[in-house]
């Protein structure tokens, strides 16, 4: 099944708190097949930055790396190979395809999100095409959640357990000095992360009124007029108002809300880098001063914060995202070495979700072509009116970030 060569993996897109488990679930699983050590693997090379170090001949030898050091690393956050945002077309590819020849790579292993798995879908039918043998492997990672066939993705439970526990805190801050408080959180075109700082409100009632009260989604249109309605009909009854909003949300056309208000620098894919700038929550802010404050009378206490990359690697992983991202890079070794020639691993959640689940998944792989260059959003029995998440969506969330902290307050 195995056939003589090195095997290469990279790291690709936004880092999060659990990618270096896929890196070392990789190695763990080629490992078992008795790469290095003069076996028919012969080398484990990590790329440096992703395609752009292979391209450019930075490889790293991984092959005897201690296991007491690949542990280490594997619950670092971040990328430990170092990361990149290029988007390789069909030309960018062929130069891919050539590195793995002059290198004599086999198994090209790729950790990162639709973009990575669109890269590994064309370098497989380069290799196809021209008569060298190549078994290519996407291994899922985002923290935006938005991977088609996948229950959910590595990066996305702890970085939810992030947005979870900083507005639990949020919260608390909230209500000891009222006033409107805004946070602006990742998911450019999916609401899953925006969705998780529901996971705030105490889960011990039906009905919580615990912060954030209004949380806006990509999925649904912005309307800026309901927006300040939203807002002020929880700030009259409660004088505060608690706020989740996803740095993607559109308007019924389709425009980004926060595009609007950023000028300028874009990222490789020529996208606005809503991430990079507190624009959207600052005009959000400056909108509710304005609009709320009475003829004559003091403006309302309006703060906003932007979450930025802190939320994709803060130093907290969930337990299930710990090991099912090194599951992923397992089980992509493994079918690899068993004579798989491409794919991609999803995660396929096995039990059903509710509140009395017992949570269990299982790896599956599946056609690059399905989960190439597409996007999965939240799909509508995860979201409840133009402002809040469903129950759904908490049951769904819940087992995959693992236990929060309790609160009291008097």
């Amino acid at each position: 099944m195995l056939i003589p060569g090195n095997a290469a993996i990279g790291q690709s897109g936004g880092p999060t708190a659990v990618i270096n488990q896929s890196l070392a679930g990789v190695i763990d699983g080629l490992r078992e097949s008795g790469a290095g050590a003069g076996g028919t693997i012969k080398k484990i090379l990590g790329m440096r930055h992703g395609v752009r170090g292979l391209t450019q001949d930075d490889l790293h030898d991984l092959s005897d790396i201690p296991t007491e050091r690949l542990d280490r690393i594997a619950n670092t956050p971040s990328a430990a190979l170092g990361s990149t945002r290029d988007k390789p077309d069909e030309t960018y590819c062929k130069r891919i395809l050539q590195s793995c020849q002059k290198h004599d790579i086999r198994y090209f292993f790729y950790i990162g999100g639709n973009d990575s798995s669109d890269t590994c879908r064309i370098v497989n039918e380069l290799s196809d095409a021209s008569g060298y043998e190549l078994r290519c492997f996407h291994i899922p990672k985002t923290v935006d959640n938005d991977l088609m066939v996948n229950d959910h993705t590595p990066g996305w439970p702890s970085a939810a357990r992030f947005v979870a526990k900083a507005c639990m805190a949020d919260f608390m801050d909230n209500i000891s000095l009222p006033g409107i408080k805004i946070n602006v959180i990742m998911g450019r075109h999916a609401g899953f992360l925006t969705g998780a700082a529901a996971l705030a409100r105490r889960a011990d009632r039906a009905r919580s009124t615990d912060g954030p009260q209004l949380i806006y989604l990509p999925e649904v249109p912005f309307d800026l007029e309901r927006f300040i309605h939203d807002v002020a009909t929880v700030y009259d009854a409660k004088d505060r108002c608690h706020i989740a909003v996803s740095e993607g949300i559109q308007d019924t056309d389709g425009n980004s809300i926060g595009a609007m208000f950023i000028q300028g620098e874009t990222d490789a894919h020529g996208n606005v880098q809503l991430s990079g700038s507190g624009a959207l929550g600052d005009q959000l802010a400056g909108l509710l001063k304005a609009k709320l404050t009475p003829e004559g009378g003091k403006p309302p206490r309006v703060r906003a914060d932007t979450f930025g990359y802190i939320q994709r690697c803060f130093p907290d992983a969930s337990p299930i995202d710990q090991r099912e991202a090194r599951g992923t890079g397992r089980f992509a070794a493994r079918l690899a070495a068993s004579g798989d020639v491409d794919g991609s691993v999803a995660i396929i959640r096995t039990s059903t979700a509710g509140p009395d689940e017992h949570y269990a998944s299982e790896f599956r792989r599946i056609d690059l072509a399905d989960v190439a260059a597409k996007t999965r959003h939240m799909p509508e029995e995860f979201i409840e009116g133009t402002n809040d998440v469903s129950q759904a969506f908490l049951h769904y969330a819940r087992p995959l970030v693992g236990e929060l902290p309790e609160f009291d307050r008097l």
